[in-house]
């Protein structure tokens, strides 16, 4: 078995200190001014990666990041098993039953907030896919995955947000988490089924068998699959080690199911998102087991993640005004107005879909997920990426303030 030699083994530890400690000091920056960590751990590796490092000391960043080789292979491997972590936690708040109790409601402004999205962003990508920067060899498929990219919402990020606007348990904010659970089940389960019918996946079992395993999985995973955890965690809780035996066992569990859904032709992130859904909703599984899981990952994975998409292209060389505001523009509109509209359509108030309109075009997490996987498939290039990136910093900056000026206005 191969394996790293002693210069590279230095140079990946530096690596990974070098990301934790600039995350860390970027997350707290962020929480100082009232932001989502995830915009900190992003600016972070813009800092550290070829856009300002790259250029200010660019000796110093090819030593640290461009040495190529074994270490950028282990960093890649930490990189993938945090993206397939932090799909895991998110999958841990989808809450069921929350969705059962908002009913149609949740369903109508969930469907609309990504319908509206999917068909606008879809018609500007196929109709100027040069100008874009989308796969016109894959132009089907890059098309429909822009569309599909600006109609997802980040539930940790718009949880985070209803919590500091102390709106998470009121009606609104429940109709709102909802409705995002229901977009990330969706969205994941659409997506998956895109990558699945790219001309650049590979792997897989073909494109029928595929889609219909990954429907036949979801399926399983969220009836039979939860009613066996269910029995296996109390034996679990009482038998093993606490919280070590439920620890390791739950990220076995999100291994396996993401070993398997890459198996047969969809990202394993789908695999650890519903694997995820069908652990986090069980009754046995209690407050203090997530929230031990959830402060590992995101204290330590997540900011590899993050950090990380700053050093894959440099946001100065590769922006594109133009780009960036068809995505902005294009991004908030349709997903507010989905949304909006979705909530008017289901009989609820007009404050509250506007505030839900808001909530729901929190991106963040996600929609940079889906960016970075197309970019590695080479569905989108550098700059519409770099669009995705921007659209998900300013709708997270800014969907706090305009829900608490949107629950004081007047209507």
């Amino acid at each position: 078995m191969e394996t790293l030699n002693h210069k590279e083994v230095i140079n990946l530890l530096i690596q990974l200190a070098a990301m934790l400690i600039i995350a860390r000091v970027f997350a707290e920056l962020a929480r100082k001014i009232k932001q989502p960590a995830v915009v900190g751990e992003i600016l972070a590796g813009i800092v550290l990666g070829p856009t300002i490092l790259g250029t200010v000391m660019p000796e110093f960043h090819t030593y640290l990041f461009g040495g190529g080789g074994n270490t950028n292979i282990a960093l890649d491997g930490f990189v993938q098993i945090s993206v397939v972590l932090l799909l895991f936690i998110a999958g841990l708040e989808v809450e069921l039953q929350i969705v059962w109790n908002q009913g149609k409601n949740a369903l109508k402004i969930a469907v609309a907030s990504m319908v509206l999205p999917i068909i606008a962003g879809f018609v500007v990508a196929y109709a100027f896919p040069e100008f874009l920067g989308v796969n016109i060899n894959d132009r089907m498929v890059a098309s429909t995955f822009f569309g599909l990219a600006i109609s997802i919402t980040a539930l940790a990020v718009v949880a985070r947000v209803l919590m500091d606007l102390n709106l998470f348990k009121t009606p609104t904010g429940l109709l709102i988490i909802a409705a995002a659970m229901i977009v990330d089940v969706l969205g994941w389960i659409v997506f998956s089924v895109i990558l699945s019918l790219s001309e650049t996946s590979s792997g897989g079992l073909g494109v029928w068998p595929t889609i219909g395993l990954t429907l036949l999985f979801t399926l399983v995973m969220l009836t039979v699959g939860k009613g066996l955890i269910n029995r296996t965690l109390p034996w679990v809780n009482k038998k093993l080690a606490w919280p070590g035996g439920l620890l390791s066992l739950s990220l076995a569990l999100c291994f396996l199911a993401a070993s398997f859904t890459e198996f047969i032709g969809i990202h394993a992130i789908f695999g650890a998102f519903i694997i995820g859904v069908a652990l986090g909703d069980s009754e046995y599984l209690t407050e203090k087991a997530k929230e031990i899981l959830h402060q590992f990952i995101n204290n330590i994975f997540a900011p590899i993640f993050f950090v990380s998409i700053g050093l894959k292209v440099n946001f100065i060389e590769s922006f594109d005004l133009g780009v960036t505001g068809v995505v902005v523009i294009v991004g908030l509109l349709t997903k507010y107005y989905g949304a909006y509209l979705g909530g008017r359509f289901a009989g609820v108030g007009r404050k509250q879909s506007v505030i839900a309109g808001f909530g729901l075009s929190t991106r963040g997490s996600m929609d940079i997920i889906l960016g970075l996987i197309a970019l590695e498939y080479g569905l989108v290039s550098d700059s519409l990426f770099i669009g995705l990136v921007i659209l998900a910093l300013i709708s997270s900056i800014a969907s706090g303030p305009l829900m608490r000026w949107a629950g004081n206005f007047k209507f």
